[in-house]
């Protein structure tokens, strides 16, 4: 997929173009070819105060290509905000400042299909179910047997809410090994991201 950035100043900042350097930049939807629209990674930069014309740039994207892929790049992130535009179709929300490599790793989730909500509000989502510690499920234990020994254990530091960086600290690893852990674990799982990971192994329970 071919990346598209929306910005109103119509510029690519230093850290947009080194993580998607074929990437076009446009002032708003308006000035993006027809042809521009179709199966794109749509990166929209806004602040606080042009969040509403961010929303409503995203749901033009989506009216006319429903399988582009709108990421939020946002001056000021926030919990709250997150959730609005991820309720409203985004599926991405980070600092438009990020770092490059950061970013890459945004549109490598995003384009394999995965939701990106950022660590703190991923870790607040996964802490509001119930913690995977001591559950005895026999539909978790079917999932987890079907990883190795060091899968488990860095999948379910993960679906605690850890950052890679803080699983590979617990489990005397480097982050360049969690990684390929999470990945084989999201393919043996036929899962797409860390929420989809969450939501599988902690139990839910319902009234």
């Amino acid at each position: 997929m071919h990346d598209l950035f929306i910005c109103p100043r119509n510029v690519m900042r230093d850290n947009w173009v080194e993580a998607c350097p074929k990437a076009k930049v446009y002032a708003d939807v308006e000035s993006i070819p027809k042809t521009g629209k179709r199966e794109a990674i749509v990166w929209i930069h806004c602040d606080p105060q042009t969040l509403p014309w961010a929303l409503e740039s995203m749901r033009r994207i989506l009216d006319l290509s429903p399988q582009c892929k709108v990421i939020i790049l946002t001056n000021v992130p926030d919990q709250a905000e997150a959730l609005l535009v991820l309720s409203q179709g985004a599926v991405g929300y980070c600092h438009a400042y990020s770092a490059p490599r950061f970013l890459k790793e945004v549109r490598s989730v995003v384009s394999h299909g995965g939701i990106w909500l950022g660590a703190e509000l991923l870790k607040s989502l996964m802490l509001a179910s119930k913690p995977l510690v001591g559950n005895s499920s026999k539909s978790i234990a079917d999932q987890l047997a079907l990883l190795t020994k060091r899968e488990r254990e860095v999948a379910i530091e993960a679906a605690k809410g850890l950052s890679n960086k803080e699983i590979a600290r617990v489990l005397n690893i480097t982050e360049r090994t969690v990684k390929a852990h999470l990945s084989a674990s999201f393919e043996r799982l036929g899962l797409k991201d860390r929420l989809q990971l969450a939501l599988t192994l902690n139990e839910k329970t319902h009234d």
